[in-house]
């Protein structure tokens, strides 16, 4: 858990739930649940894999029903260019806690080179560099030596306020394999573990998020009209950050162009929460919705959590050489 350091702290106790959450969300990077649909997020080396120019965005609303809510949005921008033998892409990130509190803001650029390994399989190896922007408001946090036992937050604290906005960079690196029925990859991210110290002096360094993701697609009715295949698509996905361990696992179903689904996720020390997946694709436009029912101990304040997904398909270009797409995940 993160806790902010100076020679002038000597107690940083955090008397109410919503900042009790915020401080504990600081050792984890943001996440969404259509992890599938948001995949330069997941994995740099994604940037490229498609035949066409792509933008996705993602919004996650995390635990609406308690006050401060989480509330992240990303949005990334790639494609494939021949000149470069592989994938361009940007990514930018925007996360808030706390009504406020703690704000991040993160730019990159992504290059993912594309290896043709054998006919049908394909290789892609990212780097992705960046910067991240922070910045916390110092006058919505709450201190010991403000409190008066019998009537709560009264006195003007003693504690000296740190830095309102840091800007540091940040680097990661993926690798994704695939065919057109398989895919997988690992990814890191915090390479160099930058700091996220207010303080000056402090050490405070993002852990390393390390990735690991796989998935498949199972047709079940094949058939030359598009409306009328069924394809089932399984994919599970690992996470750890420091003391932090999660997965993911469950299924998609497309019918033309209709897609539902269910996932189950699960942290290190118990059930996390059960999602239920909607989502309808065009051949330009993809939506989802997702709705996250908790099942840890949290949910008796914390009940659900919403994230919507979009994506849309940019003209196509003709290229010289028809660069090797991932079909799945294809939603």
């Amino acid at each position: 858990m993160k806790k902010i350091k100076s020679s002038a702290l000597r107690v940083t106790l955090v008397v109410s739930m919503l900042l009790l959450l915020v401080a504990e969300a600081w050792s984890q990077d943001p996440q969404f649940s259509q992890f599938y649909a948001n995949p330069i997020y997941t994995n740099p080396a994604f940037a490229g894999s498609v035949n066409h120019g792509r933008i996705v965005m993602g919004v996650r609303n995390q635990w609406p029903s308690i006050s401060g809510a989480f509330r992240t949005g990303s949005f990334s921008y790639d494609e494939h260019f021949d000149k470069i033998n592989g994938g361009f892409a940007i990514q930018a990130m925007y996360d808030e806690q706390g009504t406020g509190t703690l704000r991040t803001n993160a730019v990159n650029l992504i290059y993912a080179y594309q290896i043709p390994v054998t006919r049908n399989f394909t290789i892609q190896a990212a780097i992705q560099a960046g910067i991240m922007q922070k910045s916390i408001d110092f006058s919505k946090l709450l201190w010991f030596d403000q409190i008066v036992v019998t009537q709560g937050f009264i006195n003007p604290t003693g504690e000296q306020p740190g830095a309102e906005s840091i800007i540091t960079p940040n680097f990661g690196t993926g690798i994704v394999g695939y065919s057109k029925q398989f895919y997988g990859g690992v990814a890191v991210h915090n390479l160099f573990e930058p700091s996220q110290a207010f303080y000056v002096g402090a050490s405070n360094p993002i852990p390393r998020r390390y990735t690991a993701h796989m998935g498949l697609v199972v047709p079940i009715i094949r058939d030359r009209n598009e409306a009328r295949q069924v394809n089932v698509y399984p994919n599970v996905i690992f996470k750890s950050q420091r003391q932090f361990n999660q997965v993911n696992l469950g299924m998609y179903v497309s019918k033309g162009p209709y897609v539902a689904g269910a996932y189950y996720r699960q942290n290190t020390v118990n059930a996390d929460a059960f999602i239920i997946l909607l989502g309808i694709k065009t051949p330009k436009v993809k939506f989802g919705y997702s709705y996250d029912g908790t099942l840890s101990a949290a949910r008796t304040g914390a009940v659900n959590s919403h994230e919507i997904s979009m994506a849309f398909e940019l003209k196509k270009r003709i290229p010289r050489s028809k660069p090797r797409k991932v079909t799945c995940p294809d939603f």
